[in-house]
């Protein structure tokens, strides 16, 4: 099974829910929704639509980070250090709380946590991941680590298998160790705007068959056409 979307909606929800059976919701990554807004998205999805979604950015991203402009709230100076790196702290355990409460509303198993490059495989940083996906409730949903930055790949597997998540990766940049599904986010080659070529989707047909499931999420700017476009290729 190949499903295949994009990282949040390129065009109205209306017409997207004509043409895919999944989105990842980026919304949630930089200021969760209102629970009663969340519900609502669920509400007039079709019942068989699928959405996926980011853990809030407080959980894995510290405020240096440009992402926090857009927070409704801004971060005390002196709580600064509290922020971020999956830390044990109230305010991480408070994002995520609100990162489940969401993702329960929008009826999404999967939760994306994307990394930025400064999370690098230092002591600290290990120490504070393990802790955190040891710890929390995660309930049924299936929780998805996106590393950037020069994770090993012997590490990243370690470390997914240990606390049972899945790698994310972009296919075209690096493969997946681990996981008994797979999550492809396209940020495009190289460049955002990048638009991918008949060539291109080709080679991403033979990444996305190579496990039983697999979960393939346009993110770039031409996002709709070529999703739509890989779409029609794996249906023929």
């Amino acid at each position: 099974m190949i499903k295949i979307g994009c990282c949040g909606f390129p065009v109205s929800r209306k017409r997207y829910f004509e043409h895919f059976p999944v989105v990842e919701i980026e919304q949630t990554f930089y200021q969760p929704p209102q629970v009663s807004l969340a519900k609502k998205w669920r509400w007039e999805a079709p019942k068989d639509f699928e959405y996926t979604m980011k853990a809030w950015q407080i959980i894995t991203h510290e405020p240096t980070s440009p992402t926090y402009k857009r927070l409704k709230a801004a971060i005390p100076k002196a709580k600064e250090k509290h922020y971020g790196s999956f830390k044990p702290t109230e305010e991480v355990h408070v994002a995520w709380e609100t990162t489940r409460e969401i993702a329960d509303a929008l009826a999404a198993d999967i939760i994306i946590f994307q990394c930025p490059a400064s999370f690098v495989p230092d002591q600290e940083n290990i120490k504070n991941l393990k802790q955190f996906f040891s710890h929390i409730k995660r309930g049924e949903h299936i929780l998805a680590w996106e590393p950037r930055g020069r994770w090993l790949p012997k590490d990243i597997e370690s470390l997914c298998r240990d606390l049972d998540l899945i790698h994310v990766v972009d296919p075209f940049v690096a493969s997946q160790k681990y996981g008994n599904i797979s999550y492809h986010r396209l940020h495009g080659r190289n460049r955002y705007r990048y638009k991918y070529t008949r060539d291109d989707l080709e080679l991403l047909k033979g990444f996305a068959q190579k496990t039983k499931d697999c979960y393939v999420m346009f993110n770039n700017m031409d996002m709709f056409d070529d999703a739509m476009a890989f779409q029609e290729m794996i249906r023929a």
